[in-house]
């Protein structure tokens, strides 16, 4: 087993700065070369403040500004236009940064691309679904309509 510190939110593992412990070949040959964790060390307590420091930063200071936001996003649609074939299939694939760059034009605030998570891929006209993690227990659903461009 190794232990690790988390860099970023890996689903069903932890959060940022969280000290855990997985498998070698987990860590070795995911977690690691992706960036979603460092090796743990004695030293290491500096570095998992700094983590939860930063994390704590991108958070939403208060629980009501929090949910004001989660209301916003899930009342309704946000629409993303993007080039698209005849048939509807996309010319690449829609990412967490497109759809902070949508919300905002929206003109529904500032989102940030890491507490976006896209429940499957975009790759497609139509509706889709992003979880946002606002704060610790409140998450934001967000319905994204993917429009061709003219």
């Amino acid at each position: 087993m190794s232990k690790l510190i988390l860099t970023q939110d890996v689903t069903g593992l932890g959060a940022p700065g969280d000290v855990i412990e997985v498998k070698n070949g987990f860590a070795r040959n995911y977690l690691i070369p992706q960036g979603f964790a460092v090796a743990w060390s004695r030293g290491g307590e500096k570095q998992v403040d700094s983590i939860k420091a930063a994390r704590a930063a991108r958070e939403f200071a208060t629980i009501e500004e929090a949910q004001d936001l989660k209301a916003r996003l899930e009342a309704g649609p946000v629409t993303l236009t993007v080039k698209a074939g005849a048939e509807g299939r996309l010319f690449g694939s829609v990412k967490t940064v497109d759809v902070a760059n949508a919300v905002a034009a929206a003109g529904l605030g500032s989102i940030d691309k890491r507490l976006l998570e896209l429940v499957a891929p975009i790759k497609g006209l139509g509706q889709h679904e992003a979880i946002l993690k606002l704060r610790d227990g409140i998450v934001a659903t967000i319905t994204i309509s993917v429009v061709a461009a003219k």
